[in-house]
């Protein structure tokens, strides 16, 4: 089945769940101090429909820096917060600013992001193990070679290139991979979910991709069916969607893991317009223990729509780089044959 097929299909399907929630009237309740409760839909299930951006957690570590070394979550006040966020700005603006940067091949950044003071509402993204850090990789995923065609655009940046195979996922415009694609980019930080009573879509300005996650309990595929972005299987715990996800192809295994990573998030609207999302990563071949991290995610206007990704492959890039390997090996004998 062709790309542009498969992409039909998944329009489709969200659009059929578009059309299901649409039979719903959301409720726009206002958080309040206390007694505040997450609105239903009309059929009874907590409601998280909606457009959502990460744009404020740009710049946002997963792990805990340095710098902070044993400092918690807990400790983190909003005074200590906002001290760290505008000590971040302020060295992201000097990056800008920098010579270095006017001289790299990097676009300017006011073509990719829309403000450079970002209100970051986490000193850092892992809440569990407690120190925020990730665990150990352990002793068969440190000898695993690193993916050369992985979901990374610069997946493989010392080539060979010898074909378009040689380019990384997001390169050739087929995933940027999950959780990547509801994770900070700079641009494309949109994502729409929808919901119905025996589903819910999620579907990503980031590629132009769409998650159908069905709510009925089904078992997930046989484990010799891979898809890029795995097999997803949802439940409601409480006002809490908690979302299964196995099946990853091993060229987009999030976080460098393997095919037999389980990768679970969790869905808890906590205010009008924030979703807390969390993700945990089990996979035994790579981690000494599953470890979790946590973003707040922003429900935006509904005048800031998605937009087409109309992605290329790279356009011109691809041939380029092909064509460009091919000269350094022509320059390359040149000069053993002197």
């Amino acid at each position: 089945m062709s790309r542009s097929s498969v992409s039909s299909l998944a329009a489709f399907a969200v659009l059929t769940a578009v059309v299901l929630v649409g039979l719903a009237t959301p409720v726009t309740e206002r958080p309040t101090a206390e007694g505040w409760q997450a609105p239903r839909t009309s059929w009874g299930d907590p409601d998280l429909a909606g457009i959502y951006s990460n744009d404020d957690e740009t710049g946002t570590p997963m792990e805990r820096p340095a710098e902070l070394e044993g400092v918690t979550v807990a400790d983190v006040t909003p005074e200590k917060l906002a001290a760290i966020v505008a000590e971040r700005n302020r060295r992201f603006n000097d990056q800008v600013n920098s010579a270095a940067w006017a001289k790299s091949i990097s676009p300017p950044p006011h073509l990719i992001f829309d403000t450079f003071e970002r209100r970051n509402r986490r000193a850092w993204l892992v809440v569990d193990p407690k120190d925020g850090r990730i665990p150990p990789r352990t002793a068969a995923a440190e000898a695993r070679p690193r993916a050369t065609t992985g979901v990374s655009t610069n997946a493989n940046p010392q080539g060979p290139f010898n074909s378009y195979l040689d380019m990384g996922l997001y390169d050739r415009c087929i995933t940027r991979g999950i959780p990547a694609s509801m994770m900070p980019a700079g641009y494309g930080s949109r994502y729409e979910i929808v919901q119905s009573p025996d589903s819910v879509a999620i579907r990503y300005e980031m590629i132009h991709e769409a998650r159908i996650i069905p709510l009925d309990r089904r078992p997930h595929l046989a484990s010799s069916v891979r898809q890029y972005l795995g097999d997803p299987r949802g439940w409601w715990e409480g006002d809490t969607l908690v979302v299964e996800t196995t099946n990853f192809r091993p060229d987009s295994a999030p976080q460098r893991g393997t095919e037999s990573v389980t990768m679970t998030e969790r869905f808890r609207r906590t205010a009008a317009d924030t979703v807390e999302w969390s993700v945990t990563f089990d996979d035994a071949n790579t981690w000494a223990r599953p470890w979790t991290f946590s973003m707040p995610l922003t429900q935006v206007d509904h005048t800031q729509q998605i937009y087409e990704y109309a992605c290329h492959e790279g356009n011109l890039a691809m041939r380029n780089i092909l064509s460009g390997a091919r000269a350094a090996e022509a320059a390359a004998a040149e000069q053993s044959a002197r």
